[in-house]
């Protein structure tokens, strides 16, 4: 990719972290060195992380290369479309971002997992109660 045009951001969501670079062309989508499509195999995860586009109408026109750790594949196809997001509101603020803001994909999803407590078995879960 030419570093002169290339809009590089950064999404994250819940332990995934991606960095996103995007710029003008045929719809070239790179995850970590492999193809979209082997990267994320479930159609739900690619439309996910499509949102974006679509919603812009910006399908097949920008080429997109991202690298993305930590995290499970739901966490990082959530990090890769709002880093996504934000380098297309970063590309046309003008037109791009109103409409991305307003769909909620420029806010960064905060929830994660709760962490287990001290004497009992999980975040929320109790240990069974015997009265007698």
């Amino acid at each position: 990719m030419n570093k002169q045009t290339a809009i590089a951001t950064t999404g994250r969501r819940k332990c995934a972290s991606a960095r996103v670079r995007i710029e003008e062309g045929t719809g070239i989508v790179i995850i970590n060195g492999k193809k979209f499509e082997e990267y994320f195999d479930t159609e739900a995860l690619r439309g996910y992380v499509f949102q974006p586009l679509a919603l812009i109408d910006a399908v097949g026109k920008f080429d997109i290369d991202a690298s993305v750790v930590g995290g499970g594949k739901a966490g990082q196809a959530g990090a890769v479309r709002h880093g996504l997001s934000r380098a297309l509101a970063k590309f046309n603020e003008d037109q791009f971002k109103t409409a991305l803001k307003k769909a909620g994909m420029l806010t960064r999803d905060s929830r994660v997992k709760e962490r287990k407590k001290p004497g009992q078995p999980g975040a929320r879960r109790r240990f069974q109660f015997s009265k007698r």
